[in-house]
């Protein structure tokens, strides 16, 4: 099994002066140290100061699956309560700890980013030869972090430099519509004009040129500027991707993750300090049988679990079911073990994160933040949206039939719309997309009001702490609804 790449260990010097400086209420403030000007000089500095910003995301995209996954249909909280019950329900607070280090997290990353860039602005490439590249990837993970804001918080403070203490105060909330414009999209331009297309050796995993069109594509979407998507996403097609034969190898963590259908994750490594994520325990039942068979040593949480819903959507012959929503497992004789729920375990889990597993919370499943399977089920929406269903159908296919599906022929525009939203649920449950979907397509308080959803709630509470710091409502104002 090959090792992953883009270890955060070894950058302990910056990271530390970062973190002990005295930060802002909306963490945007870089140190001005003597020491910091010192750390970036050379090409090596900016490598390590752009490790550090995926350092945060590490943390960060440990509780993604709260906002994209709990707070949609396609999971609930059948036994972990706190924050998990609290998405699952619509009852989160202003005072939420998630809500809170998540603003927290995004801003650190944007500071850091930020930092980055003004650094190495003014030097040539005689100096640092990879220049342009970690200009484009400190832009990839500031547009990343800008998009994530704006579709968990709405209006957010618009900070593209760095700033003091005192500036921090006074950067109110700008408009979703000016970030997406100034910020997000023109980032992720510059970041695919700049970016590889690929990489080798240490180096794999970090945000490629591919990666940057396909969140570019992403974003098209959600603006619903259908033409640009389609643009953009038929160039991801062209750049050497392929989906994996099989569904399951994709969470095979026996194999190597950077196969053809990956383009980006936030990545995890097993047996490092600090380097192993969460998703294994935290989805793992607390079944002592289960956990013996998959080698899950230390805590089980049963947390994200998926709804019998869920499971009537998938065909009996559609082969990404057991994996994404199981009720047991089945033993290496061949006998199916049935879960049977009580009082301190779950009825149901998914299997996309379940692997051996020494310690608790660490574990080397990675996040996937996008694959090709999702950039062919977004080409296929942009497509059937601009009028070409029959282009879009063979994309729609391509997902469809790898999970050994018959092929879907004949569908009328908004036939092939329906099929190509319940493909991306088979397909993509449990990887963060289902709450954003619903969202971006209009469909969350229809789909979502029986489960306690109002109206205002598109969005998530802005964290009280921030409110209260920054105490000027006509700059700064918390999302309706969330007081």
């Amino acid at each position: 099994m090959m090792k992953k790449h883009i270890h955060i260990a070894g950058i302990v010097s910056l990271l530390i002066l970062l973190a002990a400086c005295k930060k802002s209420f909306i963490e945007l403030t870089p140190p001005s140290t003597a020491g910091v000007d010192n750390l970036y000089k050379t090409d090596q500095d900016f490598k390590q100061a752009e490790i550090g910003i995926y350092n945060i995301y590490q943390s960060q995209y440990q509780n993604m699956w709260l906002f994209g996954d709990m707070r949609g249909d396609d999971s609930w909280d059948e036994l972990v309560k706190g924050t998990p019950a609290a998405m699952d329900l619509f009852t989160i607070s202003n005072d939420d700890g998630v809500i809170r280090s998540t603003w927290l997290n995004y801003y650190n990353i944007i500071s850091r980013a930020n930092l980055l860039l003004a650094k190495i602005a003014p030097l040539d490439k005689g100096t640092v030869p990879n220049k342009e590249a970690y200009i484009g990837e400190a832009k990839f993970l500031r547009a990343l972090a800008y998009f994530d804001l704006v579709r968990i918080y709405g209006d957010v403070p618009m900070v593209t430099t760095p700033i003091t203490i005192e500036e921090a105060y006074k950067a109110g909330r700008e408009k979703v519509s000016k970030i997406y414009t100034d910020v997000i999209t023109k980032d992720l331009q510059d970041a695919e004009a700049s970016l590889p297309a690929k990489y080798s050796g240490a180096d794999v995993g970090r945000a490629t040129k591919g990666a940057a069109k396909s969140m570019l594509g992403k974003v098209y979407l959600t603006l619903k500027d259908f033409v640009k998507a389609e643009t953009k996403l038929k160039e991801v097609t062209t750049m050497g991707y392929a989906l994996l034969p099989k569904y399951s190898d994709l969470f095979d963590y026996t194999k190597d993750e950077h196969h053809s259908e990956y383009i980006f994750d936030i990545e995890y490594e097993q047996g490092l300090s600090g380097e192993g994520s969460s998703f294994t325990t935290n989805f793992c039942p607390k079944n002592p049988d289960i956990a013996t068979f998959y080698g899950v040593t230390g805590g089980q949480n049963g947390a994200n679990n998926p709804p019998r819903s869920l499971f009537d959507l998938f065909s009996a012959d559609d082969q990404r079911k057991d994996i994404t929503a199981a009720d047991g497992y089945t033993d290496n004789n061949g006998v199916f073990h049935k879960l049977i729920p009580t009082s301190n375990d779950v009825a149901t889990f998914t299997k996309k994160y379940m692997v051996r597993l020494l310690a608790t919370n660490d574990s080397r499943a990675n996040w996937k933040v996008i694959r090709y399977a999702d950039v062919l089920l977004m080409l296929a929406e942009a497509l059937n949206e601009n009028g070409k269903t029959d282009e879009a159908l063979g994309y729609l296919n391509q997902v469809h039939k790898r999970a050994g599906l018959t092929e879907l022929t004949g569908l009328s525009q908004s036939e092939a719309r329906e099929k190509i939203y319940l493909e991306r649920r088979l397909e993509l449950s449990f990887e963060g997309h289902r709450w954003f979907d619903l969202v971006r397509t209009g469909r969350a308080l229809q789909t979502m009001s029986s489960k306690g959803m109002k109206d205002y709630m598109t969005v998530f509470p802005i964290p009280i702490t921030q409110i209260q710091l920054i105490n000027n409502p006509a700059i700064f104002p918390q999302n309706p609804g969330y007081d």
